[in-house]
């Protein structure tokens, strides 16, 4: 699949030590990221496939309230997660950063698996939570800088699939595993692919031209634009020492309204999708539905999502993310609040798919915005800004679904309320706007 590596230019710098780019064929770039996205994905929503289960049969002596906190947790860590392996990224590099972080969750997942008690499976969520919350900003910054001009917002919706079919497949063995097996399985299942990617990404994955053009590493990001076929962009001598960075230039004079209306956008976002993530299953079963329907809702949701993410990108490239996410964000509002309607399970099974298509998809089109909106020194740093703020909205998601199930106010309040997040984020991305030209900030 991959072709011979070539020879590489030595790097601008004579007194550095550092080991050649690497070479291969094009192919490889987007699968990894994907397969990295995928096991985030599973990863993320293996705590909501199984909490049903163990509210049910009291495992670990856990309750509504711990469940929560639980999930909480995780979403904390994926929070600090993002925040700082966004800043790292746009200074470490993207390739080291993504290879981090799988090996970072995919570790303290196997060991969640084995925990003895309620807490130490928060803290060990909680510490795969960092993992986690870094690999999504750092694999969108590297599909960005290696998709073809004018297909940005698509490369980033489609390596977001994996994110989903992560979700599907975390659904789909849930309900056969979690039966048969425990609820310990699932997080080993989740692990395990890991001793494959690692390798294959060592091996394969290159650094983004665009980042080690931004540190001044010119030759060696003209040796991988040229061989992966890429236009790199112009990069003033020392402009990442003397240019604004990091925050500092997201809250800059022609950024800040950019920054503000993201980070609003992607809160809701994120409630959305962690909140029906989490307790989708739950609320269905407040409508009546039983465990097994209530567990291939979240799995449909999720396959909606993947159906939804492949015709978003297509779309948010011919009429810009931003045109794109704010349909997408009043679309889910109207759908969320037509879920409150009792409908025969074939029914609700198609609106639940529907929902899909257009939920998952809002928050992802915030990250093609934020991407196509966003110079390469700052690329990584301004995705992890946004699904670090997001993470508070992520955090809430699955505190307002708790706290409602526990009033018994889940159906139907719980769509009405999701309902409306949906329309508060399609209106922060209203005050957004699209960049003419990256050098002169946005437009």
């Amino acid at each position: 699949m991959g072709n011979p590596a070539r020879p590489a230019p030595q790097a601008a710098s004579s007194s550095s030590s550092r080991a050649r780019p690497v070479l291969r064929s094009r192919a490889w770039v987007a699968p990894l990221c994907w397969i990295a996205v995928l096991l985030d994905g599973f990863d993320a929503v293996v705590l909501g496939a199984v909490l049903p289960s163990m509210l049910e049969n009291n495992d670990l002596g856990m309750t509504t309230a711990q469940g929560t906190a639980v999930a909480t947790a995780g979403l904390v860590g994926m929070m600090l997660g993002a925040l700082t392996m966004g800043y790292l990224t746009d200074r470490l590099g993207r390739r080291k950063m993504l290879i981090g972080a799988v090996v970072l969750f995919s570790l303290l997942t196997f060991a969640a698996a084995f925990s003895p008690s309620v807490l130490v499976l928060g803290l060990l969520r909680f510490l795969a939570g960092l993992g986690l919350g870094g690999c999504l900003p750092t694999a969108i910054a590297m599909v960005t800088e290696f998709a073809r001009l004018g297909r940005g917002s698509n490369a980033t919706t489609l390596v977001m699939t994996g994110y989903h079919v992560g979700a599907v497949l975390t659904a789909a063995l849930a309900i056969v595993v979690v039966r048969q097996f425990g609820w310990q399985e699932m997080f080993v299942l989740g692990s395990l692919p890991a001793l494959v990617l690692v390798p294959l990404m060592l091996v394969f994955l290159p650094e983004s031209p665009a980042f080690l053009a931004s540190k001044g590493r010119t030759a060696e990001a003209r040796a991988v634009a040229e061989h992966y076929g890429l236009h790199l962009e112009d990069h003033a001598p020392g402009q990442e020492q003397t240019g604004k960075v990091g925050a500092t230039m997201l809250l800059s004079t022609g950024w800040r309204r950019n920054s503000v209306a993201i980070w609003i956008a992607s809160f809701m976002g994120l409630l959305l999708v962690y909140g029906l993530n989490t307790w989708l299953p739950q609320i269905m079963r407040a409508a009546e539905y039983d465990l097994g329907n209530s567990l291939g809702f979240l799995l449909v949701l999720n396959v909606g999502a993947i159906v939804g993410l492949t015709v978003a990108g297509r779309v948010a490239d011919r009429i810009t993310p931003r045109a794109a996410g704010i349909i997408w964000f009043l679309g889910s509002a109207v759908l969320l609040a037509a879920l409150a309607i009792k409908l025969p399970v074939l029914g609700i099974y198609a609106m639940v798919f529907v929902t899909g298509c257009f939920v998952f998809s809002s928050q992802v089109l915030v990250y093609a915005f934020t991407a196509a909106n966003h110079p390469p020194r700052v690329r990584a740093t301004a995705l992890g800004m946004s699904a670090g703020v997001g993470r508070l909205g992520a955090i809430s998601g699955p505190i307002i679904g708790g706290t409602l199930l526990t009033a018994g106010l889940a159906y139907p309040w719980g769509f009405f309320a999701f309902a409306a997040v949906g329309a508060l984020g399609g209106l922060a991305l209203t005050g957004t706007r699209t960049r003419q030209d990256l050098r002169e900030g946005p437009g």
